[in-house]
């Protein structure tokens, strides 16, 4: 969306009342009935001309932050993120092409983790490529057993 009408009025609550019309309570909810969506098809689906993924993302944190469950919405992202640019699964071999796809999933989960998990992404992004999950390790959500080990919850 180039033309700025995402940022135009009150984007929060239509934000807000665009979940609520899709029969969610929270944008937390909508979005974890789309696990594998991207941040912008999130957006469009919520409003093609006036919401913006940056938008649902600031959301999503904020109720994470709320309900602390920022690790669960990062590991989210990682899914999102693996899915957009691995969509066949972790590469069988770590070419340079792979590499790259791998780099860049990794790259963008890490460029909108919030700070306070910037060290674990980190050391996870670290860790898959040190040890590569099994060739065609997709995860669907963010309660993936591998992705609940390399990133566990440790709210209160």
């Amino acid at each position: 969306m180039t033309d700025g009408r995402s940022w135009q009025g009150n984007w929060k609550a239509r934000l807000y009342e665009r979940v609520r019309e899709c029969g969610y309570e929270s944008l937390t909810a909508f979005a974890e009935a789309r696990p594998t969506a991207s941040l912008v098809a999130l957006a469009e689906e919520l409003g093609p001309d006036d919401v913006a993924g940056v938008q649902v993302y600031n959301g999503l944190v904020a109720e994470a932050e709320r309900a602390h469950r920022v690790t669960r919405l990062v590991r989210g992202q990682l899914v999102r993120e693996l899915c957009a640019h691995l969509p066949n699964g972790w590469p069988a071999v770590l070419d340079d092409a792979n590499r790259f796809k791998v780099a860049k999933a990794l790259g963008l989960w890490s460029g909108i983790t919030p700070e306070t998990h910037e060290e674990r992404v980190r050391r996870v992004g670290d860790a898959l490529l040190a040890n590569p999950p099994p060739p065609g390790w997709r995860p669907l959500g963010p309660d993936d057993e591998l992705l609940r080990t390399l990133l566990p919850d440790e709210e209160a």
